[in-house]
């Protein structure tokens, strides 16, 4: 597995990080305990040493499940885990319901962390981010208690989630971002309109969730597919059957370059990511075996200059139908 480094930091990780949500939180009941350990041991065995966790899944069960799994290989990993919502550590996660409020406030920062720290069984975090932008509390003061921590040992990097590119210069200016996880793939560029160039002249990485479009890029979904309630794609627009028969042309193109290249359309749309800037570590999530080897064979597709031309210029042909959030979610991006 390749290395890369995230912006200007020392933070070195797997060219392909692993995104654990799914393992407890958004794609139907949390899956068994057992399994899972075993699919995060075998993403180590294979080279993947990033691990990216959040407090609101589960809530608390997947940084439970993933300190757990990782305690063997403490020093070898990173891990990267989130605050931002309204959540009290010391609740029984079975009782809460739906997604709650934000909260970035210093003194629900350091609770936050303390709780985090003990789920993962470790004394640093290694990536702290902010799970969403609280309009309610200035970045300065979150990039602030997020310094102190670090300061304390409790943290090494500080990283922000789907923010704007003001914010993240204005946390930058008080503590250092090491990287931004926002959704980034073939189905959603927005990034490149602003954050990536913002992000390039800070020397802060990518982390882009959800690069394979949340299953849609890999193939298997069409516009058959139906979701179950517990499944969050049930709730998205671009997953109504019209928008998923409207955006096939998009799998359909990643398809035909997949088989010139010997390759799976999710192996491509990976490729295309990695392709994209150096310092870019997408983090494909998976509850399977045989996807999580999938995913790592992207590592080694090689896309030239004339692929990337062809893509794009294909790619330019096709609207996405469909918000990728319902309003409510959308609203807690971008600010």
């Amino acid at each position: 597995m390749q290395k890369r480094t995230l912006g200007k930091s020392n933070l070195e990780a797997s060219a392909l990080g692993l995104g654990c949500m799914g393992m407890s939180f958004s794609y139907g009941p949390p899956k068994d305990t057992k399994e899972m350990t075993a699919l995060l041991h075998a993403a180590v065995e294979r080279g993947i040493t990033f691990f990216d966790t959040a407090e609101v899944y589960g809530p608390f069960l997947n940084e439970e499940l993933v300190g757990q799994a990782l305690a063997p290989f403490r020093g070898r990993v990173v891990i990267a885990t989130k605050f931002g919502f309204d959540l009290d550590p010391d609740l029984d996660p079975r009782g809460i319901k739906g997604l709650p409020g934000l909260n970035s406030r210093p003194e629900h920062v350091k609770r936050a962390v303390e709780g985090s720290l003990k789920r993962l069984n470790v004394d640093t975090i290694d990536l702290l981010y902010q799970h969403r932008v609280d309009p309610e509390v200035p970045i300065e003061d979150v990039a602030g208690v997020v310094k102190d921590l670090i300061q304390a040992g409790k943290v090494k990097h500080f990283g922000l989630s789907e923010a704007g590119a003001q914010t993240i210069r204005r946390a930058h200016a008080v503590q250092p971002v090491t990287a931004l996880q926002s959704e980034y793939s073939l189905w959603w560029r927005k990034p490149e309109q602003e954050i990536i160039p913002t992000l390039e002249q800070l020397g802060i990485g990518l982390v882009p969730y959800s690069p394979l479009g949340k299953g849609f890029l890999t193939g298997k979904i069409d516009g058959n597919a139906t979701f179950d309630s517990t499944d969050f794609r049930s709730t998205l627009p671009r997953f109504t059957p019209e928008a998923l028969r409207a955006n096939q042309a998009l799998v359909d193109l990643l398809g035909a370059i997949a088989k010139r290249k010997n390759a799976t359309p999710a192996q491509i749309a990976l490729a295309w990511l990695l392709a994209q800037k150096p310092w870019i570590v997408p983090i494909p999530g998976t509850t399977k075996l045989h996807r999580l080897e999938e995913n790592i064979g992207a590592v080694s597709v090689e896309l030239t200059s004339d692929d990337l031309r062809d893509i794009d210029a294909a790619a330019s042909q096709i609207t996405v139908q469909g918000a990728r959030y319902p309003e409510r979610l959308e609203q807690l991006t971008g600010r």
